[in-house]
């Protein structure tokens, strides 16, 4: 059965939901939130940026609705909104690894 053509709509969607994953940065903010809800300065003092870079790079993810966040008090804390993220990313780095295991050994063989 072949695979439903997307709307224009849609397609936009996909590509904005790209870009927002498409950031070194944001990308290991999702990483750190794989193991729970972290704050903003808990996820600053864990990759080693700046807290402002940081609150960036979440309002961009939370635009894209790939963070949630809750407040408690003073603190904010965000988690993933849905793991299948993860799931994302996980099947992109599976390739990525085979690509650079074979680029290895082909260095090595020379």
């Amino acid at each position: 059965m072949a695979a439903k053509k997307m709307s224009p709509e849609l397609l936009e969607l996909v590509a904005e939901r790209f870009r927002a994953l498409s950031d070194r940065a944001r990308l290991r903010l999702l990483q750190e939130l794989r193991g729970g809800p972290l704050t903003v300065n808990d996820l600053a003092a864990r990759t080693e940026m700046a807290q402002a870079n940081v609150s960036r790079h979440l309002a961009v993810l939370f635009a894209n609705k790939l963070v949630v966040r809750e407040r408690d008090g003073i603190y904010v804390h965000y988690a993933l909104a849905d793991r299948d993220v993860l799931k994302l990313c996980e099947l992109v780095c599976g390739r990525l690894e085979s690509e650079l295991s074979e680029q290895r050994k082909v260095i090595a063989g020379r």
